[in-house]
């Protein structure tokens, strides 16, 4: 059996270039022996767990969706709002929630504190997410790339 502490696994924080979005993240899964670059189940675990933190005013990520995964949210501490589909829903500890595959998402920290999340995803391998805001996929194979292009008929360049 593996065992951590919280309080021993090392917070890493993000932000974008302009400082638009910034988050802080503990690497539970990680911290366990989780390879995320592997593509052996038995490296890779089966989930990720990551206890984000998201200080007052911050967003951590762009709005996105993701082609395969499945991403499981509880609220630990704090308050703010998830942007989902069909708008937004103010969210506080306690709360839970849950996107499937195709639904784009994204945690807001408009309250007073540090917004305080466990997120639970089944990270498979071959996942891509899109971001709708800016029209934009990420496609991971092996490595993480952006793309932006038009549609495309689907025998294009093929006949």
């Amino acid at each position: 059996m593996q065992k951590v502490n919280m309080r021993d696994v090392p917070e890493e924080s993000w932000e974008s270039p302009k400082g638009k979005y910034f988050g802080a993240g503990k690497g539970i899964s990680e911290a366990l022996g989780r390879d995320p670059r592997s593509t052996d189940l038995m490296l890779r675990h089966p989930f990720d767990v990551e206890l984000m933190r998201v200080p007052p005013g911050k967003v951590p990520y762009p709005y996105h969706s993701h082609s395969a995964q499945w991403e499981f949210y509880i609220v630990v501490s704090g308050a703010g709002k998830i942007r989902h589909q069909d708008g937004t829903d103010k969210i506080e500890a306690g709360d839970a929630f849950l996107f499937e595959p195709g639904r784009p998402h994204q945690i807001i920290n408009d309250g007073e504190d540090d917004l305080l999340v466990y997120i639970i995803a089944d990270n498979p391998v071959g996942e891509s997410c899109h971001y709708p805001d800016s029209d934009k996929h990420v496609v991971r194979s092996p490595q993480r790339k952006l793309i932006r292009s038009n549609a495309l008929d689907y025998y294009d360049g093929e006949e």
